[in-house]
């Protein structure tokens, strides 16, 4: 997180404490695209603690090699007797397929704009916007998202700004207009203050 970062962010008073609290967070790309994409759909519709435990043991069984070949190679057994729903394992491996067949890499991606990732993703079986909405935030490293389909992001968004009380995603998109264009960081903090 640089200074403009900081800067943008601190012009919100909630956001100025968050960050006292927990210091600079940082948005950065992954090493792995793929591998990141298996997260964010091994975490989908988890709790934090359960999605690591179940990724841990599904990435066991691929000896910790994320990688479409790998994945598609793998026993669906096995996959499942870690934890992983049938549905996830077919998900998993439309995701594989979809890497063989294309090039999702940051590198091709870079000259997209975020709706246009989106887009691309979502025509992966299993990759909804939410799934794709990380893809951009962890393996991406994109700046300025502000992924509303996650629960932890909206309760924490109402334990901050509304006492706990409900709040429309019209009101939630208004709160995070102050943070543009660094909502990826917004988020960061969001999580933290949620999931600590």
């Amino acid at each position: 997180m640089d200074d403009d970062v900081e800067r943008t962010l601190r012009a919100d008073p909630t956001m100025a404490t968050l960050i006292d609290r927990h210091g600079r967070l940082a948005v950065e790309p992954a090493d792995d695209g793929f591998r990141r994409l298996c997260v964010s759909i091994v975490n989908q519709q988890l709790s934090t603690a359960s999605a690591a435990a179940i990724r841990e043991r599904a990435f066991a069984v691929l000896d910790d090699e994320v990688s479409p070949e790998r994945v598609l190679a793998a026993d669906a057994d096995r996959l499942r007797d870690a934890g992983l729903s049938e549905t996830k394992v077919a998900y998993l491996r439309a995701a594989a397929r979809a890497f063989e067949e294309r090039d999702l890499t940051r590198g091709a991606l870079a000259d997209a704009d975020d709706e246009a990732v989106v887009a691309e993703l979502t025509t992966i079986t299993g990759v909804g916007e939410w799934t794709a909405r990380m893809y951009l935030l962890f393996a991406l490293g994109s700046e300025d998202v502000l992924p509303l389909g996650d629960l932890a992001v909206r309760r924490g968004l109402e334990a901050l700004y509304n006492d706990g009380e409900e709040l429309s995603r019209a009101e939630m998109r208004e709160i995070a207009e102050a943070w543009r264009p660094y909502r990826s960081y917004g988020t960061r903090y969001v999580w933290a203050a949620y999931e600590p």
